[in-house]
């Protein structure tokens, strides 16, 4: 029996070795995971319901330096003036945030804007607020996160409040889809302004998921006001019916429909996040079908973690007040 030991101590030792590559490419998968992990903040219309006051206890809430950044949905409340004082003001208060900041516009903060003769000067005010938020290449805050804006486009150069970035392995994007049906008026005549940002988003969404190809990357999320839904039921039967009818025109169904077709052929996971409102008591939660899923804040702030790929790639963190 003595004589048996060195060949089993010679077995186990040849054993640990042929495990040893297996173990050190796990822990190696393992640590480039961790590299990939972090958090991110997104807040729903806190200015619609607090109007500067709840900016400014959001913005203090949300400086954890481990936090990689926070979008905010809107700049003013519907009851607040659209002049520039206020939108000046209110940059000034991002600005001073420790985290990097992303503006999502908000329809409070243009849409329903009116000159002193009461005429609507929404595409004004829209453009002035281009100006005064969306003019760098990079993220309100004091510690900025590089942004591309669809405005580096030659053909789309106004619109700049439509914005990527990367973390890890996630692409993130800002598109303009004001809640109050996407801004689509029904008048005589063309709709111009609608009609214009619709072929402005129909190009962007097609870029971003031409970049999370060409990347790798594991999800795509995509910041939006509107209440964007009812892109997890099928786009066809009777919804899509109601869609082209001209009385029941629904301002998101061409964008949820592009978006659906997309995630059909993205291997990743796509999240959409809007600020729509939420049913009285009820909490933010995401809901998928396939690899497609949503998520509305209302006028919650929520923190979300990031981990890994596949199916558990986002989870909801802390509400934050």
């Amino acid at each position: 029996m003595p004589a048996r030991r060195p060949f089993l101590l010679a077995s186990l030792l040849a054993v640990a070795l042929a495990a040893a590559p297996a173990f050190a490419r796990d822990k190696k998968k393992e640590k480039e995971t961790d590299e990939h992990a972090h958090r991110f903040a997104v807040a729903g219309h806190r200015a619609a319901e607090g109007g500067e006051e709840a900016l400014k206890e959001l913005l203090l809430d949300a400086r954890d330096p481990e936090l990689a950044f926070l979008v905010v949905t809107g700049i003013k409340g519907a009851g607040e003036a659209c002049g520039d004082r206020l939108y000046q003001k209110r940059r000034d208060l991002f600005d001073k945030a420790r985290r990097p900041v992303i503006l999502s516009l908000s329809g409070n903060d243009w849409t329903g804007c009116r000159n002193s003769a009461g005429r609507t000067n929404a595409i004004e005010r829209l453009n002035r607020l281009r100006e005064l938020f969306y003019s760098e290449p990079e993220s309100l805050g004091k510690d900025k996160l590089p942004l591309t804006r669809l405005s580096s486009s030659p053909r789309f150069r106004s619109y700049a409040e439509n914005a990527h970035w990367q973390v890890g392995k996630v692409l993130y994007a800002t598109i303009n889809l004001p809640a109050a049906n996407n801004h689509y008026l029904a008048a005589a005549g063309r709709n111009s302004e609608y009609e214009d940002r619709t072929v402005a988003n129909r190009f962007w969404l097609n870029r971003l998921f031409a970049i999370a190809k060409q990347d790798k990357v594991d999800a795509v999320v995509l910041f939006a006001e509107g209440n964007m839904q009812p892109l997890l039921q099928p786009a066809n039967g009777l919804r899509a019916l109601l869609q082209r009818t001209p009385a029941g025109q629904d301002g998101f169904a061409e964008t949820r429909r592009q978006l659906q077709q997309r995630a059909a052929g993205f291997k990743g996971r796509v999240l959409v996040i809007d600020s729509a409102g939420l049913p009285k008591d009820a909490r933010p939660a995401i809901a998928w079908r396939g690899n497609l899923g949503h998520l509305s804040v209302g006028a919650h702030a929520v923190e979300l973690r990031v981990t890994g790929k596949g199916e558990n790639v986002f989870s909801l963190g802390e509400v934050l007040r």
